[in-house]
Order: structure tokens, then C-alpha cells, then sequence
């Protein structure tokens, strides 16, 4: 028999079940399961399939312009570089011109004279489009008047000297090594150092063969007109150099990637520009900016990355020994250094295996 108790809460308990019910006056409608672009006759996709046309209609006139008709071979002694009639992209402009930096450099709060007294010259103010801080790399071109890249003092010496001076200076490194030698203790004219200070001598100078070569040998007319900007990047250019501090090496792997813009490089002159510094008494903070710097000069790119991992010999065999420790340095130039998502996807893309 039904409780009068029951009765009375009878009502409450459908309540809710109304309040739910959609044919209800105060009931709430029913969730839609449907998307709302298919219940009102539009459709998300309709955007995207007239982007897709667009990218692939761009990308098709791209292609069409880099295999059209023959265009002006690029010419990296012009004035301003590449562009043809004086004409340079507005992304190069940049509407604020940068401070020029004091005739001597301030060391500690107190003027300190460069030791060459030609660094005591003003220095040019820092191009266009370099986007980093003002620096002896950024204010001096990286292809300069006579062709080498950033000389060294003697370089030109070196690089012009006869079959004689030449000799001669060969001569003269392998007594300095002679020297050495009998100053750690050994005898030089033993069986198995006999001709070594002549075989150290060649190799040193072949280690820093750099010094006579130059960008525009380098490059050789490999830059083509190619109407191509999305991200380029060569990976895994492998990296042989000499710590200018102990003279001993450093080696690893250096990732180049850039932007083109109307103009790319063949993919071997990246290794080679790399090597052509590498090839010097160098640090590895100044190799990375160097290579950089280099590639942004012959391609005037939208944006340059340069990534180097290295292990130094100078940490590994002396000093704190730390044979499993790695030294990681970048340069980013251009949108790599002003886009974080460009510059993400660069990093992101070396990571890949």
C-alpha cells in the first residue's frame, strides 16, 4: 500500500525529469551533437581549400619565375650587392640607423689604445642588415676591398709571397719547431723527430689555409636566381679549427639554415665557406658569427641561423679535463633572430633525426 509520505514527494522527484523534458516550457533544449558550419550551410573547409589554392597557385608562379627567362647573373662586386638598378628590399631598410661606437674601445671605464694603429680609425657605420649589436664584425664588411675575409695582419704577405719567401717562411716555422722541441726535453735530430719540425710546419700551414682564401673564390658564381622563401638548412658540416689560446683543436658539427629571398647558394659552398674559417686560429663564438655573417653578405637572405656544437681539445687533454663536455654556440640574423616562430622551427628541425 502506497505511503502517504511517497505521495507527497512524488511531485518533487519528476520535477527535474520535466525541467529536462525539450517539449517543456522552462525546459532547457537538448545538446546539439552536430557542429554548428553543418547545421547552418557553411563549412570551415570552404576557407582552407581557397588557401590551399592560393599557397599552390603562388608556389606554381615561383617555380614558373625561377625557370623563366634568363636573368642577370648575380655580380657580388656591385655596390649594394646582388640587386639589380639599385633596388633593395624594404625588409633590408631599417628605419633607425644605428649609434656609432667610440674611435677607441672602453675597457673597465678607461680608454685603452688598439694595439694595430689602423684599428684606431673610425669605423663604418654597421650595415643594414645585420640585426645584432655593433661589434668589429659588424661595423667591417665581410668581403672586403681586397677580397680576403677578414685578414689577418700578414695575411696578404702570405698570400702573394714568391716560391722563394715562401720557403723561406717554411724554412723558419720548422727551426721554431726545433725550438720547441729541445725546449720539452727532446732531441730533434733522433730517428723519429728528424723531419718532424718540416712536417709540422706544412701541417700548420695547411691548418690555417684559410687565411689565404677568400669569398668570392669560394662562392664562384654558385648563387642562382631561385624564387624560393621557405627555410633552407644543411645539417651536420663537420668542423675541424685551432684554439687560438693553446693552439690545439677544436672540432664538431656546424647547421647552417636560411631564408632565401629571390637568390640561393649551391648546397657544397656552405661547407666550404665553413671550412674557410675554420681554417684559422680561431674561437668558436667568432667562427659562428663569421659564417654567419658571410652567408647573410653573398645571399642578403631574410634571415640566417648558424648553429655550432664542438668539443675542445683545450678542456679535454689539459685544464679541468672534461672529456664528455660539448661547447654550443649560435648566430641568428634577420627574421631567425626577430621571429621566435621561425626560429623555433629551425631548432626544432635540427633536433630531427
Amino acid at each position: 500500500m502506497p505511503s502517504p509520505y511517497i505521495d507527497q514527494l512524488e511531485p518533487t522527484l519528476r520535477q527535474p525529469l520535466r525541467s529536462m523534458d525539450s517539449s517543456s516550457p522552462e525546459g532547457r533544449p537538448k545538446p546539439n551533437a552536430l557542429p554548428s558550419h553543418l547545421t547552418n550551410g557553411h563549412t570551415p573547409l570552404h576557407a582552407s581549400e581557397s588557401s590551399d589554392n592560393r599557397d599552390r597557385e603562388n608556389t606554381f608562379a615561383s617555380i614558373k619565375n625561377s625557370m623563366g627567362p634568363r636573368r642577370q647573373p648575380v655580380d657580388l662586386d656591385a655596390p649594394i650587392g646582388y640587386f639589380p638598378n639599385g633596388h633593395v628590399p624594404r625588409s633590408n631598410i631599417t628605419a633607425h640607423p644605428r649609434p656609432t661606437r667610440p674611435t677607441r674601445p672602453h675597457i673597465n671605464g678607461l680608454d685603452e689604445h688598439a694595439r694595430d694603429p689602423r684599428d684606431e680609425a673610425p669605423p663604418p657605420p654597421t650595415p643594414v642588415l645585420t640585426s645584432r649589436s655593433a661589434s668589429p664584425y659588424t661595423q667591417n664588411p665581410t668581403i672586403d676591398f681586397d677580397g680576403l675575409s677578414w685578414p689577418s695582419l700578414g695575411t696578404r704577405e702570405r698570400l702573394e709571397a714568391t716560391p722563394e719567401e715562401a720557403k723561406a717562411r717554411l724554412d723558419k716555422l720548422a727551426g721554431a719547431i726545433s725550438t720547441i722541441l729541445e725546449c720539452i726535453g727532446e732531441d730533434p735530430d733522433r730517428e723519429g723527430l728528424h723531419a718532424t719540425p718540416e712536417r709540422y710546419a706544412k701541417a700548420m700551414m695547411f691548418f690555417t689555409k684559410g687565411y689565404e682564401e677568400n669569398l668570392r673564390d669560394i662562392v664562384n658564381k654558385a648563387v642562382f636566381h631561385e624564387d624560393h622563401d621557405e627555410l633552407v638548412i644543411v645539417k651536420d658540416i663537420e668542423v675541424f679549427s685551432l684554439c687560438e689560446h693553446h693552439l690545439v683543436p677544436f672540432s664538431g658539427k656546424m647547421h647552417i639554415g636560411y631564408i632565401p629571398q629571390g637568390r640561393v647558394l649551391g648546397l657544397s659552398k656552405f661547407a666550404r665557406i665553413a671550412e674557410m674559417f675554420s681554417r684559422r686560429l680561431q674561437v668558436q663564438e667568432r667562427l659562428t658569427k663569421q659564417v654567419a655573417l658571410a652567408i647573410e653578405a653573398v645571399l642578403q637572405p631574410l634571415g640566417v641561423a648558424v648553429v655550432m656544437e664542438s668539443s675542445h681539445l683545450c678542456m679535454v687533454m689539459r685544464g679541468v679535463q672534461q672529456t664528455s663536455s660539448s661547447t654550443t654556440t649560435s648566430c641568428m640574423l634577420g627574421r631567425m633572430r626577430s621571429a621566435a616562430k621561425t626560429r623555433e622551427e629551425f631548432l626544432s628541425l635540427l633536433n630531427r633525426k
